[in-house]
C-alpha cells in the first residue's frame, strides 16, 4: 500500500488492484460528481489522469502505487530529499509507546521508529500482502522483536481499540479509497491523548515536484480528519515539502451521575 508518490520525473508508478474493484471506479460517461448512495460521504465523476473517480469532501482521490515500488521507498536519498530523520525526531516518541505505521509499504518507518520505543512496539499495517512479506524479511534480517506486520483492509486498520499511543501516515492518506471508514478505524484504535501524525506533500506549494492529486492542502486535511473527531493540534514547519500535522484523540466526557 505504501504510499508515497514518486515525483514527475521518476519512473512510472506502479499501482496496485489490491485496494480497488471495479465497483469503485466510475463510468467514463460522467463529467459531474454523482453521490451514490445518499448515505455515502462519496461522490464520482469522471475520473482524471491520476485519480480513481471517487471524491471525498472535494477530493478525488488517487491512484496508489503497489508492492513494485518497495525500491523507490528506500531509496538512499530519501533522508536527504524529505529530511525522514526530522521527521522521526520530532515525532517526540517515548520508550514505551505502541505506534501504528499504516501505509507501512516496506517498513522504512517501522524499522527506524523500533529503535526508539524499545518497550514499546511498532505495528507495521499494510494492505498488501507483499509489503508486509518486505517486512517480514527485514525483521528475520535484522532480528528486529519489536516491529508486527499488520495485514489491514480498505476500512480498517485491523488494531484493538484504545490501544496505540501514536499513528503515523507518511504520503498514504491522500491514496485511502475509504478515508472516512480508514480515519474512524484509526480513532478507534488510539488511546485517549493518543496522536495521529499525518505527512503529506503541501499542495500550497507548486515548486513540490509531486503530482497534484498526491498533494494535500492543510485546510482539507484538517477538514477531513476533523469529521471522525481527532482534533487538530498544530503544524510542525520542520520538512522541506511536507505538512508535518498532528492530531490528538480528545479524553472522553464522562456522564453526569445524575
Amino acid at each position: 500500500m505504501k504510499i508515497a508518490c514518486m515525483p514527475f520525473s521518476s519512473k512510472p508508478i506502479f499501482l496496485s488492484l489490491l485496494f480497488f474493484t471495479s465497483s469503485l471506479l466510475p463510468s467514463q460517461g460522467k463529467t459531474e460528481l454523482e453521490k451514490k448512495p445518499d448515505s455515502s460521504p462519496y461522490s464520482y465523476a469522471k475520473r482524471s489522469r491520476d485519480g480513481i473517480g471517487k471524491y471525498y469532501m472535494g477530493r478525488e482521490i488517487s491512484q496508489v502505487m503497489g508492492h513494485l515500488g518497495a525500491g523507490w521507498l528506500e531509496r538512499p536519498k530519501r533522508e536527504q530529499e524529505e529530511r525522514t530523520d526530522l521527521l522521526i525526531q520530532n515525532m517526540k516518541l517515548k520508550k514505551g509507546d505502541h505506534v501504528a505505521d499504516v501505509g507501512a509499504g516496506s517498513g522504512y518507518f517501522s524499522f527506524r521508529m523500533a529503535e526508539l520505543v524499545p518497550e514499546g512496539k511498532v505495528f507495521a499495517v499494510d494492505i498488501s500482502p507483499q509489503m508486509l512479506g518486505i517486512v517480514r524479511a527485514r525483521i528475520a534480517t535484522k532480528k528486529v522483536k519489536n516491529v508486527e506486520p499488520v495485514l489491514s483492509t480498505i476500512k480498517d486498520i485491523k488494531l484493538p481499540p484504545d490501544s496505540i499511543d501514536c499513528v503515523l501516515i507518511v504520503d498514504a492518506y491522500h491514496e485511502f479509497s475509504h478515508p472516512r471508514e480508514m480515519a474512524e478505524s484509526i480513532f478507534d484504535a488510539l488511546r485517549e491523548k493518543g496522536r495521529l501524525i499525518l505527512i503529506e506533500y503541501r499542495k500550497e506549494d507548486p515548486t513540490v515536484p509531486i503530482k497534484l492529486l498526491h498533494k494535500m492542502t492543510q485546510k482539507q486535511a484538517i477538514d477531513e480528519i476533523s469529521q471522525v473527531g481527532l482534533v487538530w493540534k498544530k503544524t510542525l514547519d520542520v520538512l522541506p515539502q511536507q505538512h508535518f500535522m498532528v492530531f490528538e484523540k480528545p479524553v472522553a466526557k464522562k456522564e453526569s451521575s445524575k
